[in-house]
């Protein structure tokens, strides 16, 4: 490509541009109201993102009674929901287990184990299940065990699980008969805490949080804009039609300077003695009396009225008055419908 080419380019990019600053060009108060939506477009997306992370985080409790006779702790916790998908993945539920040894078996080799089976029916046998669990490789049934136990030691199972139905059982075992240590006097305490709604919640979150996000660039950068126009300077319409008048006055003054006054003195008067009066008494002289006319007064004309003033229209329709000396009064008057004028309310 050519020198000219891309100078021909850059030019056409540079108007393309300059017409669309054209076409987005805004008022200031168009402004002030868009800064103004856009900031509370970011605290209403900021709120709603706070109320979707609280709801995410905020877990369904639950708890469970050892059982003498099944030698257990045992739980239907009911529904679990959420978008994951069967198996192991990143959008399982969280299923926590907070398991106190209340009196645990005084021997040694015993452990606290925790199954999380995905049934519908937990008043059914699921022994059968429990070994399942303990054989792994079956997302839908889940088994952990702690040992060394501490009598009133709290020791946490933390499961992730798919959407469904769920029993959850916690025992003691016994790990050198391999049983269930069925003894009389044991006894724990089960408190579970499951978060159902941390990824529909979490997902939200983030999407309002990426909304605010955008509207607090938005708000950047109209407040950038209102500052802009603050700095320039932007005159109302009012300002203008003054402008206007004052333009006007100045334009009806003097076109040209005042005429020069004299530049020398005085011419001087006579020099000489007076010249010598009459010596004798006057002559009378003959006179012809003659009957003159006598002069009829001339017609007075009527007065001129007096000059009122004129209203001159000036741009956006408005109209200043002129005020019979030619000058002009500092108010903006709007006509109304009946014709008349009266002056322009901000």
């Amino acid at each position: 490509m050519t020198d000219t080419g891309v100078v021909a380019g850059e030019d056409k990019n540079s108007i393309d541009s300059d017409a669309e600053e054209a076409g987005e060009e805004l008022t200031l108060d168009q402004r002030q109201d868009e800064l103004k939506k856009s900031r509370w477009n970011v605290f209403l997306w900021l709120g709603i993102a706070v109320l979707m992370f609280t709801f995410a985080l905020f877990p369904m409790p639950f708890s469970a009674d050892y059982d003498d006779f099944t030698d257990s702790a045992e739980k239907d916790i009911g529904l679990v929901w959420g978008p994951s998908l069967s198996g192991d993945d990143l959008f399982d539920v969280p299923l926590h287990l907070d398991v106190t040894a209340v009196n645990p078996p005084k021997y040694s080799n015993t452990s606290i184990t925790a199954y999380v089976i995905k049934m519908n029916n937990c008043q059914q046998n699921l022994g059968i299940f429990t070994e399942e669990a303990k054989a792994g490789g079956n997302h839908a049934y889940q088994y952990q065990s702690m040992g060394d136990l501490i009598e009133g030691e709290e020791y946490t199972f933390k499961f992730s699980v798919d959407p469904g139905q769920y029993c959850i059982i916690v025992q003691y075992f016994n790990e050198t008969s391999g049983e269930v240590d069925s003894t009389f006097n044991n006894d724990m305490m089960v408190k579970g805490k499951v978060w159902p709604n941390q990824v529909i919640g979490g997902l939200f979150g983030l999407i309002c949080l990426s909304l605010s996000a955008f509207a607090f660039i938005g708000a950047q950068k109209h407040g950038a804009h209102v500052k802009k126009l603050l700095e320039t300077g932007e005159e109302s319409t009012e300002q203008k039609v003054l402008a206007s008048l004052t333009d006007a006055r100045v334009a009806a003054g003097p076109t040209g300077p005042p005429s020069p006054g004299p530049t020398g003195p005085p011419a001087p008067g006579p020099t000489g003695p007076p010249a010598a009066g009459p010596t004798g008494p006057p002559q009378a002289q003959p006179t012809a009396v003659t009957e003159q006319p006598v002069a009829e007064p001339a017609p007075v004309a009527p007065s001129a009225p007096p000059a009122e003033a004129t209203f001159e229209p000036a741009e956006g329709g408005y109209f200043y008055k002129k005020l019979p000396d030619g000058s002009y009064e500092q108010t903006v008057y709007v006509q109304n419908a009946d014709g008349t004028y009266a002056p322009y309310q901000a």
